[in-house]
C-alpha cells in the first residue's frame, strides 16, 4: 500500500480504521474524533502528577474507561532534548489525538524530563538525565496499575524527534528493575511493548554519522560540551573517549535480538546514494536502524512518502493495533 507524505508523529490521528477496532465486517464506519486545540484540550485525569524528585519529573494521565486493565501510551515530547513540554500535548493538534487513542480503550500518559543545559549540571553525561527520566516515567506507570487500571505489560512509548530517540531507547535499553530496591517504583521493569517515533534519530555515534549523512551535526549536545548541531569535528575526534557512553545510550548500539517492535516515520524518501542530507530527522536514520534490525530479527517498520507494504497509516494506528493484539500475535514481548 502507498503511503501519503507523514510529516510527523505529530500528524493527528482522527480516526482508527473500522479492521482495527473490530468493524471489518459489521459496515460499521470507524468512528472520528476531534483534534487537540488549545480552544477544546482534553482534560486529563490526574494532571502534574510526579513521577520522581525533579521540579521536570512530573506527568498527566488520561484514563480510558474499560472494565478491563488498558494499554497504556507515553508521549515523549521533542525538541532536542533541550526544549518542549508536555503541556502541549493536549492542545496541539501535531500531537497525537488524544480523544482518538482514549476512545480506542488505551490510556495516555505525556511527560516532562530534565532538558540538557537546563536541568542536567552535574550529570553525566547530560543525556542520562533525561533518559533515565524517561524510564522512571515507566516504572512510576507500572506501579500504578491498580490504582489506574493500566496493564503493566501493554505499555508503549511515542515521540518526535529526540522524543522518538528517547522512545527507541527505552525499547531497546536492558531492564533497569532493581528487585532489591527499597523504593518500589524502582523494582518495577523499565521495558516496553513497543514503541514508535516520528523524524527519530537512531544512532548517537558520530562515526556513523558522517557515513549515513553528507552534513553530520546532531548527537553532540548528548554528551556534553559540544554545541548543539555544531562541533561535529570535535564530536567525532573525541568517539573513542565517548565510545562507552554511544554503547549505552544510542538505539543503533543498544537494539538486539528478542526486542520489542517499532514504527518509525519519515517525511522524505531514501536518498539514492544511500546518504542523506537532513541529519536531524532525514529518513537515513529509519532505514539505517531498519538494516540492523533485520539483521537481528527485530520488527521495525519505517514509513516515508511512497512507501509500500505499509501496515498502518500512522505510528499510533500502528501502536494501537499492536498493543490491542492478542497476546499469540504478538511477537516480542517485554522481559
Amino acid at each position: 500500500m502507498a503511503v501519503c507524505c507523514f510529516v510527523s508523529l505529530l500528524a493527528v490521528t482522527v480516526a482508527v480504521s473500522a479492521e482495527e477496532v473490530g468493524h471489518a465486517n459489521t459496515g460499521v464506519g470507524p468512528k472520528t474524533y476531534p483534534p487537540n486545540s488549545k480552544s477544546n484540550p482534553l482534560a486529563p485525569t490526574f494532571a502534574n502528577v510526579s513521577y520522581g524528585e525533579h521540579e521536570r519529573n512530573k506527568l498527566d494521565f488520561w484514563q480510558a474507561k474499560s472494565e478491563t486493565p488498558t494499554p497504556v501510551i507515553m508521549i515523549l515530547h521533542g525538541g532536542g532534548w533541550t526544549a518542549g513540554s508536555k503541556a502541549n500535548v493536549s492542545r496541539s493538534p501535531r500531537f497525537p489525538n488524544l480523544r482518538a487513542i482514549v476512545g480506542q480503550g488505551i490510556s495516555v500518559v505525556a511527560i516532562d524530563y530534565r532538558l540538557i543545559g537546563k536541568h542536567t549540571e552535574g550529570v553525566t553525561p547530560p543525556v542520562k538525565a533525561t533518559l533515565h527520566d524517561a524510564a522512571r516515567a515507566v516504572q512510576f506507570v507500572r506501579s500504578k496499575a491498580r490504582e489506574w487500571n493500566i496493564n503493566k505489560e501493554r505499555i508503549g512509548a511515542i515521540g518526535n524527534s529526540a522524543g522518538g530517540c528517547s522512545s527507541l531507547w527505552l525499547a531497546y535499553h536492558d531492564d533497569m528493575a532493581d528487585p532489591k530496591s527499597e523504593d518500589p517504583v524502582a523494582r518495577e521493569s523499565t521495558r516496553l511493548w513497543c514503541a514508535a517515533g516520528s523524524g527519530a534519530q537512531t544512532t548517537l555515534d558520530p562515526k556513523q554519522l558522517e557515513k549515513w549523512f553528507t552534513n553530520p551535526g546532531y548527537g553532540g549536545h548528548a554528551f556534553g560540551n559540544y554545541a548543539y548541531g555544531k562541533d561535529f569535528e570535535k564530536f567525532l575526534a573525541d568517539r573513542e573517549k565517548l565510545l562507552p557512553w554511544i554503547a549505552e545510550y544510542s538505539p543503533f548500539a543498544l537494539v538486539s535480538a528478542g526486542d520489542p517492535p517499532v514504527c518509525l516515520t519519515y517525511g522524505n524518501e531514501p536518498p539514492v546514494s544511500g546518504v542523506g542530507s537532513d541529519s536531524i530527522h532525514g529518513v537515513t536514520f529509519g532505514v539505517g536502524l531498519q538494516k540492523r534490525c533485520t539483521e537481528l530479527g527485530v520488527e521495525c517498520h519505517v514509513m516515508y512518502p511512497g512507501a509500500e507494504n505499509v501496515r498502518n497509516q500512522t505510528p499510533i494506528d500502528y501502536l494501537i493495533s499492536t498493543l490491542k493484539a492478542p497476546a499469540e500475535a504478538s511477537k516480542k514481548k517485554p522481559q
